[in-house]
């Protein structure tokens, strides 16, 4: 005689499922077309179809301790061949995003991120603050006014200064790195299951998961919506390649400025290099903006133009590309600007550039950018106990 399990639904959470594109969620009949149909989902207890009736029935400790739900890549397969039109890979999206929702620290920020009435509130904050650091640290001249207002050239130094801008980079990432491990630690807790084996170390399971990463080998596996590895590819290393070129910067121009600042100009020289063209450096912001760009829009004309392949993803997804897409168009007009030689323009598109980086850095932890993180910690921790996609 099968055990009797006593299921107490969390009502509350179906709804949520449901307002973030879940909503066919009560069409699933258990026909298990879409675990047969998948290319990713393992041979012994396949998902998505455990997956669907968990979520049908409310089982929310089920479903945030269940890693299957981050070895979906939501390739659609099983949409487009779901006889009762269930979209199990848009239900899966909707419970990843409820799950790193569930997990934000601060809880009201994940709630704020996937609110659309919180946006321009989620964007005056730090329109607010860098105003601030303009009022507060932008050089002025003997009657009060600003000095880069009265400059003929572009010195974004005189309109931002450097030093206020990498004290609010460094110490707002530090805040939110560390808010965003609370919520990592506590989704790794929540992964373990008692007793069970784990076949591979983390550290192995880690390098295993990064080369899959680093190639987008799951996204390449997808048959009916394969086209979205390329966009994903060009987000993925557009972004990379950002953060270098940010690190770069930081190394070659901003250190020495400080070690001047300190009396340690003599150690000037390891770091101080030139990073106007034709240096690598600028070639690689360049191609990073340009992949942003492209890689973007080319995830959101899919979704537009392809609604019952791609999947009608949420708001929180729909938030991100827009943001991605931002950031790489305004960095690139940003140096655009700085060309034209016409200060008004180059410092506003300067200004637009760095509150999208810091919408998109400072609000991390609870937007589409920390699935990234769940995902990683997910797959890692299958691989540790071996449970691996069937291609």
């Amino acid at each position: 005689m099968a055990d009797v399990q006593l299921v107490n639904p969390d009502l509350e959470m179906i709804r949520e499922i449901k307002r973030n594109g879940g909503d066919t969620l009560k069409k699933c009949y258990q026909c298990a077309t879409c675990s047969v149909v998948c290319n990713l989902s393992p041979t012994d207890r396949p998902f998505p179809r455990k997956e669907m009736i968990q979520a049908g029935w409310g089982m929310k400790e089920k479903l945030m301790r269940d890693p299957d739900i981050w070895m979906c890549y939501q390739c659609n397969d099983c949409t487009v061949h779901c006889p009762r039109g269930a979209r199990p890979g848009d239900i899966l999206a909707a419970i990843r995003s409820y799950i790193y929702k569930s997990f934000a620290f601060p809880s009201f920020m994940g709630k704020a991120l996937a609110n659309p009435k919180a946006l321009p509130l989620l964007l005056l904050l730090p329109t607010l603050i860098l105003l601030g650091c303009i009022f507060a640290f932008a050089p002025t001249t003997p009657d009060g006014g600003f000095l880069f207002l009265q400059q003929s050239e572009v010195d974004v130094n005189l309109f931002l200064p450097h030093s206020s801008v990498d004290a609010l980079f460094v110490l707002g990432n530090i805040m939110i790195f560390i808010f965003a491990a609370i919520g990592f630690l506590r989704f790794w807790r929540v992964l373990q299951i008692p007793g069970k084996e784990k076949k591979l170390s983390f550290i192995k399971a880690l390098i295993l998961t990064f080369r899959d990463i680093i190639t987008h080998k799951q996204f390449n596996q997808c048959e009916t919506n394969k086209a979205r590895y390329f966009g994903h590819l060009l987000l993925f290393y557009g972004f990379i390649g950002a953060m270098i070129t940010t690190g770069a910067v930081f190394v070659f121009i901003f250190i020495p400025h400080y070690l001047e600042l300190l009396g340690l100009e003599q150690f000037s020289p390891y770091f101080a290099l030139p990073i106007d063209l034709p240096n690598p450096v600028k070639f690689i912001g360049m191609f990073s903006g340009i992949a942003l760009m492209l890689g973007s829009i080319l995830l959101v004309y899919r979704r537009l133009t392809n609604r019952d392949n791609v999947g009608a993803n949420g708001y929180t997804d729909q938030l991100f590309l827009y943001v991605m897409f931002f950031v790489g168009l305004t960095g690139m007009l940003s140096w655009l600007t700085r060309l034209t030689g016409i200060p008004l323009l180059a410092y506003i598109v300067y200004f637009i550039h760095m509150v999208t980086v810091f919408f998109l850095l400072w609000y991390m932890p609870y937007s589409k950018f920390a699935h990234m993180i769940y995902r990683t910690l997910a797959l890692v921790y299958c691989r540790s106990i071996g449970r691996v996609a069937k291609g």
